[in-house]
């Protein structure tokens, strides 16, 4: 026989309880194939470098922290957006 939970053990799961409230949808301020001049801010768990474009996150294949490049947006996720170096580097 299942053992019976007093009530207010099920406010903690429900909708109504303290929980995680997702954030409302924002259309990404950048698109696919655009280029930008940005600067790594961080490093990746996967070693890629991490730029902030007008505050949306974008992963650069091998861009290291504090250096400056130009990047091409290859793909854009409802979070983040994956980027490449381009060919032309910035000076700095």
């Amino acid at each position: 026989m299942p053992r019976k939970l007093p009530r207010r053990s099920f406010r903690r799961w429900s909708s109504r309880g303290r929980g995680f409230s997702p954030q409302p949808f924002r259309p990404a301020p950048i698109s696919e194939g655009e280029e930008y001049e940005v600067t790594g801010e961080a490093e990746g768990r996967r070693g890629d470098g991490i730029a902030k474009i007008k505050g949306f996150t974008v992963f650069v294949s091998g861009l290291k922290i504090g250096e400056k490049a130009k990047v091409k947006i290859v793909s854009v996720k409802q979070r983040f957006a994956i980027a490449v170096k381009a060919v032309g580097e910035v000076e700095g």
